[in-house]
């Protein structure tokens, strides 16, 4: 396409999504990728689809993201593996059940299904977990799915629809159009800046750091995990932007197998395992779920989630540079969160009514400022 309307660099999962809604919008588009479409973050991730309640903005957006994904059930391919499993939050103590009994009046408060589980009901929910567990919170529109082939279809839809997609274009720069590696100039009165982690290369003075996960995956055991399960000590490893931490955090997966997170650490861009994290992490889902310790172990990987000071992503007009717009920094929920980015940023360019306030997603808003890396 010589000249589209608009071009999406950055083809994971937020990208494609994007490069959807503007081309459903009315709008010729071209999205651009680096390697391939799903790959980067989308290809390292776990998978989530969650209401998350961090803040009321985060609760927004995902909650309006996974009814955004509902709607398309009846679409997916069964190579996105959408698996509606549900998310069971376990409190250890009685101090974590009051605040999982907390969650669920504002859940349900908000529209969000969730239910108090006490006692024996969370080993009947999920008969490996430890006994001695004070109980949790069930959110059953919770679920999973296999990030790449959902950025493929994300991708392959939006090219039904007239978008021209590029692979294999690494972009250098933008100078007022979009410098591909080898001197290729791509122009556009709209340029959305969706290349996760590495979105600062591009727009200098985005508050984004890469942010290293380990993730690993054991044999087949079919039946072990029923849902996404995770401690409620998620939420402090999750959204403390400093230091090494590790949380419980597992998801079954349609192959049978058992995906095991999670860990965070600001080391830059170092591709290196750290492996005395990853043990960590591993003995840590352990504590919850002994017998996962009898499971082989089939690999482990890293990935770089993009992140903010303020655990929020940037979904907006980039002031200092002429129509250019950013939809990154979705540090861990970029799958959960691409469908209501989208639509987000496509309701701000396009210039029509929003169900969700764009301002503390503005890429310009006040934050503290990112610090060097750690550890």
């Amino acid at each position: 396409m010589a000249h589209p309307d608009a071009i999406v660099i950055g083809g994971g999962i937020v990208g494609a999504a994007c490069a959807r809604e503007l081309a459903r919008g009315g709008l010729q588009v071209t999205l651009i990728e680096a390697d391939f479409i799903g790959s980067a973050a989308t290809a390292a991730g776990m998978g989530h689809i969650v209401v998350m309640d961090d803040s009321p903005a985060q609760f927004a957006l995902t909650a309006l993201s996974r009814s955004l994904l509902d709607a398309l059930a009846a679409e997916l391919p069964a190579t996105v593996e959408r698996d509606a499993c549900g998310t069971l939050w376990v409190a250890e103590d009685a101090d974590q059940l009051e605040l999982a009994r907390e969650k669920q009046t504002a859940y349900v408060a908000a529209g969000t299904e969730a239910s108090l589980v006490e006692g024996d009901e969370l080993r009947r929910l999920e008969p490996e977990l430890r006994p001695g567990l004070a109980g949790g919170m069930l959110v059953p529109g919770d679920g999973v799915v296999y990030p790449p082939a959902l950025a493929r279809w994300l991708a392959g839809e939006a090219r039904a629809g007239g978008v021209s997609v590029l692979e294999h274009r690494p972009v250098e720069r933008l100078d007022g159009r979009v410098v591909v590696t080898g001197g290729e100039r791509l122009e556009a009165a709209i340029v959305v800046n969706a290349a996760g982690a590495a979105a600062p290369v591009l727009t200098p003075g985005l508050p984004i750091v890469p942010r290293r996960g380990h993730l690993a995956i054991t044999d087949r055991s079919p039946g072990f995990c029923r849902h996404q399960v995770l401690e409620l000590g998620y939420l402090q490893s999750a959204h403390t932007l400093s230091g090494e931490s590790v949380a419980f955090n597992v998801q079954p997966r349609v192959t049978g197998q058992v995906l095991i997170g999670s860990s965070r650490e600001l080391v830059g861009w170092e591709r290196a395992t750290n492996r005395p994290l990853l043990t960590r992490m591993l003995d840590r889902a352990a504590a919850f779920m002994p017998r996962l310790a009898t499971l082989s172990v089939l690999r482990s990987w890293i990935g770089f989630r993009p992140a903010t000071p303020d655990k929020l992503p940037l979904i907006g007009r980039w002031p200092a540079t002429d129509g250019v717009w950013i939809a990154a920094g979705h540090e861990g929920l970029g799958i959960t969160t691409a469908l209501g980015t989208a639509r987000l940023l496509a309701d701000l360019i396009l210039e029509r009514p929003s169900s969700l306030d764009p301002v503390p997603f503005d890429p310009a808003r006040a934050m503290e400022p990112v610090g060097a890396a750690d550890g």
